[in-house]
This record gives structure tokens, C-alpha cells and sequence, in this order.
């Protein structure tokens, strides 16, 4: 079972900076792929960003050029830098985990609010 707890949501204004934080219960380097996911209101949960093992990353287009993940394996802690935050950024932030030979887990989420 991996543990994960997000941290770091608030509410800021439009063009504002958060930074997010995912601390996992193992190490980060035996995880396959961390990815942070947001889900909206009456929407279905999205993909924002994903890091692998290797440090390959991946954004939805939505993020790119304003969003970072990034990881901290000395910590077990990876993290979601969003810069010019937008409006339409709204919504609850989820941690994963994916483990090959586990599964996936998710952290129990960090509101972010972005008012315009």
C-alpha cells in the first residue's frame, strides 16, 4: 500500500503561483509513474502532469509552459510548481502513484481556487 498526502492548495488570484506537494509513504524512485490529476465541478478527473522513474515528464496542453512537476527523492515528495494560475485551474488536485506489480493509488486531494 502506498500512502500519499497532498499539501499546498489555496485559494490565490488569477496569474498567481502555487506550489504543491505530494508525499508518498515509499520511496519515489520504486514508483513507476507520479502524476498529479485535477478534477472540477461536475466534470470527470483530467491528467495534468506525469514524472516516471527516469524523469521523463508530461503535461496536458492546458499547462504546458505554466505548470512543472518535478521530484524530490531524498524525500519521497513530488511536487506541482503552477505559475499564472488561471480561473479555469479551479479544481481539486489528486496525487498518483502508479506501481507495475501494485497498482495505482491516489492521495485524497488539495483544493485549488483560482479567483479572476
Amino acid at each position: 500500500q502506498v500512502q500519499l498526502v497532498e499539501s499546498g492548495g489555496g485559494l490565490v488570484q488569477a496569474g498567481g503561483s502555487l506550489r504543491l506537494s505530494c508525499a508518498a509513504s515509499a520511496s519515489i524512485f520504486s514508483i513507476d509513474t507520479m502524476g498529479w490529476y485535477r478534477q472540477a465541478p461536475g466534470k470527470q478527473r483530467e491528467l495534468v502532469a506525469t514524472i516516471t522513474r527516469g524523469g521523463s515528464t508530461n503535461y496536458a496542453d492546458s499547462v504546458k509552459g505554466r505548470f512543472t512537476i518535478s521530484r524530490d527523492n531524498a524525500k519521497n515528495t513530488v511536487y506541482l510548481q503552477m505559475n499564472s494560475l488561471k480561473p479555469e485551474d479551479t479544481a481539486v488536485y489528486y496525487c498518483k502513484a502508479s506501481v507495475l506489480t501494485m497498482g495505482a493509488y491516489w492521495g485524497q486531494g488539495t483544493q485549488v481556487t483560482v479567483s479572476s
